[in-house]
């Protein structure tokens, strides 16, 4: 098997559009799940997904899980729990790691936003969410999403992906491919979820 049909086999590629939504039982916003690994399990390691968050309201708590959420676009949401977090997420493609622990409350500063969600299992592995606007390469590691905010990206000189398309994949284990990403202009602007093991 050639290095390209490695790399395209691991990979699964999205739209945002595309992904089905699911409202929220409190009726203040909705998700659109990315990924959720293993699949169908009933406790993932970890999940990638986008939420709506259309009123203010509180934040379920999530024990054991390590959280990163990221804003991509409205104003922005203040995040606050009694002396632990208070947090104003009004900056795009800025990431804000907490615990899911934490049982949260969520006020809109503006209108609704929609935000980019990481969820890790606490001891089984870890994330680090960052943005890139030059030529990279991403290390494919045990899994990860490329989300694309603004611009024309080519990937591996072959694929072109534009804004709310994106790349994810689950290989359960660190592997020694990575995915070349041209920046086409000078205003593109994507997120990188990697998904590291604890070693």
């Amino acid at each position: 098997m050639s290095f390209a049909s490695t790399i395209h086999n691991t990979l699964s590629f999205f739209n945002i559009d595309d992904l089905p939504v699911t409202p929220w039982r409190n009726g203040g916003g909705e998700t659109r799940e990315i990924i959720s690994t293993p699949e169908e399990a009933s406790d993932f390691n970890w999940r990638a997904s986008i939420a709506t968050i259309a009123q203010d309201g509180p934040f379920s708590a999530f024990h054991g899980i390590d959280r990163s959420i990221t804003l991509l676009t409205g104003e922005g949401v203040h995040l606050f729990s009694k002396n632990q977090v208070d947090h104003y997420l009004t900056t795009p493609a800025e990431p804000f790691a907490f615990s899911g622990d934490l049982t949260l409350s969520a006020e809109l500063t503006g209108g609704t936003t929609t935000d980019f969600n990481i969820m890790t299992r606490r001891g089984t592995c870890r994330s680090v969410v960052s943005a890139k606007n030059n030529d990279f390469c991403a290390p494919l590691l045990m899994g990860g999403v490329l989300l694309i905010l603004k611009g024309e990206w080519e990937l591996q000189g072959e694929k072109l992906l534009t804004a709310n398309q994106g790349v994810v994949w689950d290989n359960g284990q660190d592997v020694t491919l990575e995915l070349l990403l041209h920046a086409k202009s000078k205003d593109c602007l994507l997120l990188w979820a990697a998904i590291l093991p604890l070693y």
